[in-house]
């Protein structure tokens, strides 16, 4: 690398201090590079590091922590491991005034970015695995307000994650935030509509009521399906006369919507395998336990538990088959209730352990998402 350098300060006659700074620059690129391959290299052994620390605190626990929040979510690890390690390379760089920050811009961004969407997805796997745990022995229901907790969690990350890189790029953003605050004010008097609408834009997209492709109901009887939300307003193609609705979204963010694509059901099927046959007193204490167990959860369909046992093929004991309905309106929180059914199949072993009622579930549980009749 050094002799490529001096050819070229030779060819084109360089003098003695130019040729100096540019081989200096040279160099200096050449070991960014390398620390960038190491980076590759090393930070792919991130989730180890993560690893060693939760058994340097947690020495006891350390399987099961790492496997809850650690595994589901170990590319992350890699990724935000490999962005820092490339950050620290930069360094190399930091003469080098234009490159440096030209560089560093693009580097803070991803490794902040990085980070906050790695703190938002451990905080999701801590409160799913955790959380519950803590609520129920708090001795509170579990039931969507953890998931309003985890959006208010992800809401202060994003904040911390902005603050951050404006650090990083030295800007006052109090001060741009107080002068644009001044300026906002001129700015609301004389366009007080638009803001409204943005201001109901804004508020759709975070509390997401319903997304293009989503089928809604609003109170003057129209029913239709979202084809998009817009800055202003929402367009809902009519299901009957196939026409475009255009809903100022304003209007939307404060309307009672019934959401039919999200009003689904999600049934369970659980199959407990029974080592021996059961008397019909033992029959009736299984479903008295099970159905306990799984009405008291938090989101199933009451009364929807029906429990069936019949032979086991090949085997002298009997097999009982679990069917009832998960309710929820969002992905988050059919995996919450679907959590909450590990803890109820525990507490179900739990309770006829105690009764001398020894089976084994088959795995895995097996969900089946029941179709939207519209």
């Amino acid at each position: 690398m050094t002799v490529v350098i001096e050819y070229f300060t030779n060819l084109f006659q360089f003098d003695e201090a130019a040729q100096k700074g540019i081989i200096t620059f040279g160099l200096q690129l050449l070991i960014f590079f390398v620390f960038v391959l190491l980076s590759l290299l090393i930070g792919r052994y991130t989730p180890l590091l993560a690893r060693l620390i939760i058994q340097r605190f947690f020495p006891k626990q350390v399987a099961s922590i790492y496997e809850n929040l650690i595994t589901p979510i170990e590319h992350l690890f890699r990724i935000t491991g490999t962005l820092i390690l490339v950050s620290i390379s930069l360094n190399f760089l930091v003469n080098y005034t234009g490159i440096y920050r030209f560089l560093n811009f693009f580097i803070d961004l991803a490794v902040i970015s990085s980070c906050a969407w790695l703190c938002s997805r451990l905080f999701r796997q801590f409160v799913r695995f955790y959380g519950i745990d803590l609520v129920r022995k708090l001795g509170r229901q579990v039931d969507e307000l953890l998931l309003v907790f985890e959006t208010i969690a992800n809401v202060l990350i994003g904040f911390i994650a902005v603050l951050a890189f404006a650090q990083s790029q030295q800007v006052n953003l109090v001060g741009l935030l107080a002068s644009l605050g001044i300026g906002g004010l001129a700015i609301a008097f004389a366009a007080q509509k638009t803001l409204e609408q943005l201001l109901g834009t804004c508020v759709l997209y975070l509390d997401r009521p319903f997304i293009p492709g989503e089928y809604i109901r609003l109170p003057s009887g129209l029913f239709g399906r979202v084809e998009s939300i817009g800055l202003r307003s929402t367009k809902i193609r009519t299901a009957a006369k196939s026409t475009l609705m255009i809903v100022p979204n304003s209007i939307m963010a404060n309307l009672e919507i019934e959401n039919v694509t999200r009003g689904k059901k999600v049934m369970v099927l659980l199959y407990l395998d029974f080592l021996k046959q059961l008397e019909d007193s033992e029959q009736a204490l299984v479903e008295q336990v099970v159905k306990e167990s799984t009405d008291a959860l938090f989101g199933i369909d009451p009364g929807s538990t029906k429990i069936s046992l019949f032979p086991k093929e090949g085997s002298d004991g009997i097999r009982a088959r679990v069917t009832f309905f998960i309710l929820g309106s969002s992905e988050n929180s059919i995996e919450l209730r679907k959590r909450l059914l590990e803890l109820a199949n525990e507490t179900i072993t739990n309770k006829l352990s105690n009764y001398g009622i020894e089976f084994t579930v088959q795995e895995p549980t097996i969900y089946v998402e029941s179709p939207v009749t519209i």
